[in-house]
């Protein structure tokens, strides 16, 4: 008898890493021949992320990038995990959204996060900072009235409130997605982290707050994690490591590099190796029976709905095989 099947959906978010020695039109291109794989393979959601001036990764607009998305894959939901709301204004992200979903109905999410931008140069270009961030809920709430048509003006393409929205949970997030009845992403350290009762906390209170909406009648939670699979623990290992590499430099030397081939353990600051260590340490990787068991402990721990599988990889090859293995899994 066969293993069986994960008991919840599987997606995947795609940050468009770059890849050093190669030009970053590879990263995007890269980017459209995994979603293209992923609709073959049955994943249920391809995201992908914004992310400004970093020099390792080069998924910048995620409007731009779900247009060539949608446009070469058939089944698949397309998405954003997520757009920046302090970076952009609500109507403009509303007309977006509404566009892509015109275009390809039943077929567009939106996500959408509070994050800045990672330094003060970034933040000064986009025209974004604390202040903005702190007016998330209020723009939030602002561009769901545009999708939904009850706002002083009329965005077109009208949406109809069809476009899912869903809220990447940082900070005060997941408060801020149960107030507006939405659906949240939570990822990290704190999917991780449980309460005296087993339970993780951010999920209890996004549930406890949980206003049921028309978007989503009861709680709906995406469960982040970097996932890689391979024939042996070692090398699914190894395929995360380049990504673990870079957070390290991105929290010890301000700059978040292209990815590379795995750097030896010497070569790192006891520092950087304690970062490693801790990113190692919430994600998922192994064989295909380890993987199956860590990600049902993960699902029944948070109470997920939905997988969201993270993580970018040197090795485009084993990232391809990572998730073809996975989804013999669904």
């Amino acid at each position: 008898m066969g293993m069986p099947s994960l008991s919840v959906p599987v997606s995947i978010l795609d940050r468009a890493n770059s890849r050093e020695g190669f030009p970053e039109s590879d990263a995007l291109n890269a980017v459209l021949a995994r979603a293209e794989s992923a609709d073959r393979l049955g994943y249920r959601r391809f995201w992908v992320a914004e992310h400004h001036a970093v020099a390792g990764i080069a998924g910048s607009a995620p409007a731009v990038l779900m247009a060539a998305l949608a446009a070469r894959t058939k089944n698949i939901r397309i998405g954003s995990g997520g757009v920046m709301l302090p970076n952009h204004q609500p109507l403009v992200v509303a007309e977006q959204a509404a566009t892509l979903q015109a275009l390809y109905p039943g077929r567009i999410d939106l996500g959408l996060g509070r994050s800045l931008g990672f330094t003060p140069a970034v933040r000064k270009a986009l025209r974004a900072g604390p202040a903005e961030a702190e007016e998330f809920e209020a723009q939030l709430a602002e561009l769901l009235a545009y999708l939904d048509g009850t706002a002083p003006i009329t965005a077109r393409p009208q949406d109809g409130g069809r476009t899912p929205v869903f809220v990447l949970a940082t900070g005060a997030g997941v408060e801020i997605a149960a107030r507006a009845g939405l659906g949240v992403v939570l990822g990290g350290p704190a999917l991780f982290r449980q309460n005296s009762a087993g339970q993780t906390g951010a999920l209890e209170r996004y549930r406890s707050a949980f206003r049921p909406s028309d978007r989503f009648p009861r709680p709906y939670v995406l469960a982040a994690a970097n996932v890689a699979v391979a024939g042996s623990e070692e090398e699914a290992r190894e395929l995360l490591l380049p990504e673990a590499h870079a957070l390290a430099d991105s929290r010890t030397k301000g700059v978040f590099p292209a990815l590379s081939a795995a750097h030896s353990a010497a070569e790192l600051s006891g520092r950087q190796q304690d970062l490693v260590r801790s990113t190692l340490e919430t994600s998922v990787y192994g064989t295909v029976e380890q993987v199956h068991g860590r990600l049902e402990d993960l699902v029944a721990s948070a109470g997920a709905d939905e997988l969201l599988v993270t993580g970018g990889a040197f090795d485009v090859e084993g990232q391809r095989e990572s998730d073809r293995l996975l989804a013999g899994l669904f």
